[in-house]
């Protein structure tokens, strides 16, 4: 395993170090009236404690991305993301723990760089090149590409989803000392999804939850990035619970949230992990979850955003 620890950068201003890797992550059980009147028993894998900067699925995805480009003498590592990235903020803090130079082709104006998320990047050493979303939508043409990139350059899609990221999500499940009926998990580029289903059993059940609107397609970018998840039943995506779309919610989802972390002691924030407990207990709510299941929910990191959604005025 890699040691994650480095001192803090001193150009950054930041005053929270990087610390080791925490693995296996916490199993939390959670507790709610609604869980006790379906008989169901909740607990939510901590991934949000493994790093506190680079958290959650982003080191699980990561871990591979890392190991590879080692092995390849890779030492430029390039990708994608908007301006209050998780994946961003994470590929930059892993970069400079690993001696790797980073880049972030970033979607949006420079002025964002002033937002906490990128100056945390920038001040981990990482070189950001803001384009606008109509240069964003190329940032798959490896023509386009070529202006960015050089022989010791890795690329790695945005959010960490590549069939590199499969190993390390997949690893969680043993990491759970018992077999679950119920896997759920907040699902956007399908990278984590994919990794969960190479790892899970085969009676073992997973549930997605979309953050995004639209989300008909991750089906399709799971089986790309996973193949063998076409042929392995017991997954399912469910599309109703975003609230609006990506990186948008209600204040009754923000009101919810608050209330649920308060109640259960399980911090959330309302993009991923919030909006994805909250389609889970509608699901639980709609009777689509069978009395008695065993659940784990896996909370999948990205409380280093609500920074930003503080600096825009959302919360």
């Amino acid at each position: 395993m890699t040691d994650y620890s480095l001192p803090p950068q001193p150009q950054s201003g930041l005053s929270l170090p990087l610390q080791p890797a925490l693995l296996p992550s916490p199993l939390q059980a959670v507790s709610h009236p609604l869980l006790n009147a379906h008989d169901v028993q909740l607990w939510c894998k901590r991934d949000d404690l493994i790093h506190p900067a680079i958290s959650g699925n982003k080191w699980r995805k990561l871990k591979y991305h890392l190991r590879y480009a080692e092995e390849q003498g890779k030492r430029h590592l390039l990708s994608f993301g908007g301006a209050y990235s998780n994946h961003i903020h994470a590929l930059a803090a892993a970069g400079c723990q690993s001696g790797l130079r980073t880049t972030g082709i970033i979607r949006g104006e420079p002025e964002a760089v002033s937002n906490a998320t990128l100056s945390a990047a920038k001040g981990w050493g990482m070189d950001l090149i803001f384009v606008d979303r109509q240069s964003y939508r190329r940032r798959q043409d490896p023509a386009w590409l070529a202006q960015f990139k050089d022989e010791e350059t890795l690329i790695v899609p945005e959010g960490g989803s590549s069939p590199l990221a499969i190993p390390g999500v997949a690893e969680l499940v043993d990491e759970v000392p018992f077999s679950p009926d119920l896997w759920v998990l907040p699902c956007a580029s399908g990278g984590t999804l994919a990794g969960l289903i190479a790892g899970k059993r085969d009676p073992e059940q997973i549930l997605a939850i979309a953050v995004l609107k639209g989300g008909s397609f991750i089906a399709d970018e799971v089986r790309r990035l996973h193949p063998a998840a076409a042929d392995r039943p017991g997954w399912r995506i469910a599309l109703d619970h975003h609230d609006g779309g990506y990186a948008k919610f209600t204040p009754a989802l923000w009101q919810w949230v608050q209330a649920f972390s308060a109640e259960t002691g399980l911090p959330l924030e309302p993009i991923y992990s919030g909006k994805a407990m909250w389609g889970l207990f509608r699901e639980l709510a709609a009777g689509r979850i069978p009395r008695g299941s065993k659940i784990v929910f896996i909370h999948t990191g990205g409380m280093q955003g609500l920074a930003g959604l503080r600096e825009q005025g959302r919360l």
